[in-house]
């Protein structure tokens, strides 16, 4: 095993094993208990089963593989693995991206405050310790205004007051999620700190970038529909439809972010909205998107973000463009139910797959499971990627494929039945000037 072509990689789907080995690279994982299976015991190289969460666990591993074998770099490109990978390229001196910075990503209430430091317009956030904190920051900054985990995603906890009648039921739900799991699946990641910080109006994107030495690439700008009372995401579409004056401000918000905040190698996911007062920030990640937004990247632009991501710090990853051009369009549409309705059975998947402009199908709805309220992407049914000529043909097709392809049966409560719809989408995303 040649160390040089060695990777750490904190945490993986199979996917990414999968490409890493494409790359010619050989593959140390480190893996949690309850992600572990047959296609990464196969593909691996190495594979270490521990809580890649844990410092005090990872850190004796990372130094041990680094004698023996040996590798070159340490990654990760799963949130709950951002920061050990970070920590392991501080403490071997691996170079990439450092636990610093990558804190900075991850702790929403820290990356707030480090940008205050920076810009006196920076968008106003306060930590919450206590009931009267929400009463007092609302005093401050006005209504509405936004609570949610300072370390979470998939916007799990996120809550919007929208005057001070609302303090006891968003005070009384902070503590309800407090010390709970946000992952329904692999409890990766605990809910600890919450932040206040203001509202920000708008449509909302988010932005896939790379950067190599510092040099920002903006890939893509991508539309979001989100649900507005709890900012569950339904659906995305690539390229967004922006005039290109609002393009070049999102894209000089993001760049000038990545700066701020000092990443210098990587890829990464930042969600902005524009609005009264311009693009603005709303959070960011040093990984690639989730809800199959790389599909989407990859079909539209030709470019694998997770294949950049693992190749780059080899010096394997291509020079990108400065503005890669879009081919046609490409979007993801969620499946929803009604509260309370069982599911009865699912149909029409390996179909769909089986289409040629469709990406990815996935149905997370089992029967016998019910529905529950749309708080958060955990609570959707599934979703379908698929391609268009252009991206109001890729939304379009997305509900078609919904509606006449992929059947979520239900029954509601009184036994009449149903079907999973797909989730509506504004058209508050399309900015006409």
């Amino acid at each position: 095993m040649n160390p040089e072509r060695s990777l750490l990689l904190v945490g993986a789907t199979d996917e990414t094993v999968a490409k890493a080995k494409q790359l010619g690279l050989h593959v140390l994982l480190l893996q949690h208990p309850t992600k572990v299976t047959a296609e990464q015991e196969r593909l691996a190289d190495h594979l270490e089963v521990v809580d890649y969460t844990r410092w005090d666990l990872v850190e004796p591993i990372a130094s041990r593989l680094h004698d023996s074998p040996g590798f070159a770099a340490a990654t990760s490109i799963t949130e709950p693995g951002l920061e050990n990978a970070a920590r392991v390229n501080d403490l071997l001196g691996l170079g990439g991206t450092g636990w610093e910075v990558a804190r900075r990503f991850r702790d929403k209430a820290v990356m707030r405050e480090h940008l205050a430091a920076l810009d006196p317009d920076a968008v106003g956030a306060r930590t919450l310790a206590a009931r009267a904190d929400l009463d007092d920051f609302g005093e401050r900054y006005g209504y509405p205004f936004i609570v949610k985990p300072t370390d979470a995603t998939a916007s799990i906890g996120v809550q919007r007051l929208d005057g001070p009648a609302d303090a006891d039921r968003v005070w009384a739900e902070v503590r309800r999620l407090s010390g709970t799991r946000t992952d329904r699946v692999s409890t990766l990641m605990l809910l600890r700190d919450f932040l206040m910080e203001e509202y920000l109006d708008g449509p909302e994107y988010s932005v896939e970038s790379f950067s190599a030495a510092g040099r920002h690439v903006v890939i893509a700008v991508t539309e979001k529909f989100t649900d507005p009372a709890h900012f569950a995401e339904l659906g995305h579409a690539v390229p967004a439809r922006l005039p290109p004056a609002v393009e070049e401000r999102v894209r000089a918000a993001v760049t000038g972010f990545l700066d701020r905040l000092g990443v210098r190698d990587g890829v990464c996911h930042t969600e902005i909205r524009v609005g009264a007062r311009g693009p603005r920030v709303i959070e960011s990640h040093n990984r690639i998107a989730g809800d199959a937004i790389p599909d989407l990247v990859h079909s539209v632009y030709g470019i694998d973000t997770v294949t950049l991501a693992l190749a780059a710090p080899f010096g394997l990853a291509p020079r990108l463009p400065d503005r890669p051009e879009p081919h046609g369009g490409a979007a993801v549409r969620s499946l929803v139910g009604s509260p309370g309705d069982t599911v009865e059975s699912v149909d029409g998947v390996s179909e769909a797959q089986a289409l040629d402009d469709v990406l990815a199908v996935r149905v997370s709805a089992k029967p016998g499971e019910t529905v529950r309220p749309l708080r958060d992407n955990w609570d959707r049914l599934g979703l379908v990627a698929v391609t268009g000529a252009d991206t109001t043909a890729a939304v379009a097709r997305g509900a078609e494929i919904i509606a006449d392809v992929v059947r979520v049966l239900l029954k509601d409560p009184g036994g009449r039945p149903g079907v999973a719809r797909v989730a509506a989408v504004s058209d508050r995303t399309v900015i006409s000037a």
